[in-house]
């Protein structure tokens, strides 16, 4: 009698034991997702795109795909002069560099205010396909010249993707 009290002992912790490390909140997808999420213009037009032109007070009507596997997390859209030319590394080897074809980029650097800004967005829990749309609107002072508009996703793991798109702001 008492082996059999003991062993349905056991088996009860065993199955206590089993049951608590499965039981997690995220049912441990967070530990074996180890793909980061995807930036995408699946099924979408784009925007905004490399070399894109705006001008001072237009809205940029921001359209991206984010996928992943294990859930989706939230999102980031990041703003940020690129008079001196830097490099992010999100389009192949280096960032595309878009043809200065006209007189209204870098020259004007004195007129206005570089415009830098950082938008953060949640996404709903347990969402792996997310089409983001949100309107930016361009300062009316913002310094004409050239820009990089930034993208990042991040899942609910914690894999963050990125994306840098040149664009350009004229008067």
């Amino acid at each position: 009698m008492k082996k059999m009290t003991f062993l349905s002992l056991t088996l009860a912790l065993i199955s206590a034991a089993v049951i608590a490390f499965t039981a997690c909140d995220n049912n441990g997808d967070d530990l074996r997702d180890m793909t980061p999420p995807v930036i995408t213009d699946e099924g979408i037009t784009a925007n905004p795109i490399n070399c894109q032109t705006y001008h001072r007070g237009e809205v940029i009507a921001f359209n991206y795909v984010f996928t992943d596997n294990g859930g989706l997390g939230g999102y980031a859209l990041e703003i940020h002069s690129n008079f001196d030319h830097h490099s992010h590394s999100t389009e192949g080897d280096h960032d595309h560099e878009c043809d200065d074809d006209d007189d209204h980029g870098d020259d004007h650097h004195d007129e206005g205010t570089p415009w830098k800004a950082t938008f953060t967005y949640e996404i709903p829990y347990q969402v792996k396909r997310f089409v983001a749309r949100n309107d930016l609107k361009i300062p009316a002072d913002a310094t004409p010249g050239d820009y990089h508009f930034m993208i990042r996703v991040t899942d609910r793991a914690g894999w963050q993707q990125l994306k840098s798109v040149a664009i350009k702001i004229l008067e």
